[in-house]
């Protein structure tokens, strides 16, 4: 349960992260504009990001398994790039590739990360940052595909065997997805084990398990999940407007094309490494805090790319991406790490997926709004707004803290999850049969 999750996210990860590589060659193929073509992505990231709560409720309700909605996953994520690659109508290609399509990836996304969160409760972190990862570096070969191979004489093609290669991929593994058993997480843990396992009593130090189990009602009434929801809509947007413009950028910048896929494949690649190596270090020096230097890192990588492009600086320009995909990736699995750590792991589905739906917002502003801005204001201006708003997001981060630890409402803070006196994770978990566990 982290080796099919991750496969499964390596196969969608060309929807978003390698369409910045083939959107000139749509505008040519269909005679569409720079903002069609991103708020065809644009709308992708809303259905994506949406699906994740209601996807969510239904799972946690019996409704829909993992299996299945892997499987539904599979089927929408390769209809909308067929339907893309079959026609030219904007208002098909919308219903094809954004909503079908979007809906495919979100099903899929979310049910692997909410996966690896249910199985490994004790090493949470750099468990989820590495099937997170999957969703970045996976498009890599995609990047430079739709860079120097993709043009309009095998436009139908490329697109044909891209979404058959999404169905085949996520529909094998996803067949084989189940969830663990109810209350996965022991309500006692060996002290002799705790006595042998230091590191892990310090990373539960760190991040210490949720005081109760929190519905998404109740999570919401803590304050605490709206604030994480904003900071991800704002960051979601200085996320995507990266993604989608550093491969239009560094060509206007007189790049070429080689360096600007070259620019985009490091971004992917470091988008997605740095989110399992964030995960590690989250569950040593504490999530928030990891966080918020990963915001700031973000902010900083927006500004550095702008200088080294209008300077011509290439190794300055590449050493930017770098720190441009590392930013803006590695939040996503914090977030999602920090959802059960703060509300518990019962309802992480529902909690995460609200926390998630963000992305639906910030997708309108790093799609179609950043075309916009570009038109409007020019690079200059998209650039220098995408680094304040990631500022704006680290300082946003800084005002949680975990509800039952010091602010929350007395109300909402009874019936621990874990007994109060235990501190440390448990080491290692065994299955012995789908419905019985020893620890």
């Amino acid at each position: 349960m982290v080796w099919l999750p991750w496969v499964s996210m390596i196969a969608v990860s060309v929807f978003e992260y390698g369409w910045g590589a083939a959107e000139s060659t749509l505008e040519k193929k269909y005679g569409w504009s720079l903002g069609e073509v991103f708020w065809l992505a644009s709308i992708w990231a809303v259905f994506q990001a949406g699906v994740a709560f209601p996807a969510g409720r239904l799972r946690e309700k019996g409704i829909v398994s993992a299996r299945l909605a892997m499987l539904l996953g599979a089927l929408f994520s390769g209809l909308g790039f067929i339907t893309l690659a079959h026609s030219g109508n904007l208002v098909v290609a919308f219903i094809g590739f954004s909503v079908l399509g979007g809906t495919g990836a979100g099903l899929v996304y979310a049910t692997c990360i909410n996966m690896v969160g249910k199985w490994y409760p004790e090493r949470r972190g750099a468990r989820t940052g590495f099937v997170n990862g999957g969703f970045a570096y996976g498009a890599l070969p995609f990047i430079y595909l739709f860079s120097h191979w993709f043009s309009i004489d095998n436009y139908s093609l490329v697109l044909d065997l891209v979404g058959i290669y999404m169905l085949v991929v996520v529909a094998v593994c996803g067949m084989f997805f189940r969830d663990p058993p109810s209350n996965w997480w022991p309500a006692h843990i060996d002290p002799l084990r705790w006595a042998q396992d230091r590191q892990g009593a310090r990373n539960l130090a760190k991040n210490p398990p949720a005081v109760r189990q929190y519905t998404p009602l109740e999570a919401i009434r803590t304050g605490m999940l709206p604030v994480m929801w904003l900071a991800m809509v704002i960051i979601g947007g200085v996320s995507l407007f990266g993604i989608n413009f550093q491969v239009p950028f560094a060509k206007e910048s007189h790049f070429g094309p080689f360096v600007a896929a070259s620019s985009a494949g490091v971004l992917s690649i470091v988008n997605g490494t740095g989110r399992a190596v964030v995960g590690w270090v989250s569950d040593v020096i504490g999530r928030r805090e990891t966080l918020a230097i990963v915001l700031v890192i973000a902010g900083v990588a927006q500004f550095g790319v702008l200088y080294s492009g209008n300077n011509h600086n290439l190794w300055l320009f590449m050493f930017f991406a770098f720190l441009n995909g590392f930013g803006g990736g590695a939040f996503y699995p914090l977030f999602a790490s920090l959802v059960p750590d703060y509300f518990g792991e019962n309802h992480n589905a529902s909690n995460y997926g609200l926390v998630y739906s963000a992305k639906l917002v910030g997708a309108i502003g790093g799609g179609g709004v950043a075309a916009w801005v570009v038109g409007r204001w020019g690079y200059d201006g998209a650039y220098t707004l995408a680094g304040c708003l990631a500022f704006l997001s680290a300082s946003l981060v800084m005002f949680l803290h975990q509800p039952g630890h010091g602010g929350a409402r007395p109300d909402l803070v009874e019936q621990p999850a874990v007994q109060p006196t235990v501190q440390p994770a448990v080491r290692s978990l065994t299955v012995v049969h789908p419905k019985s566990v020893t620890s």
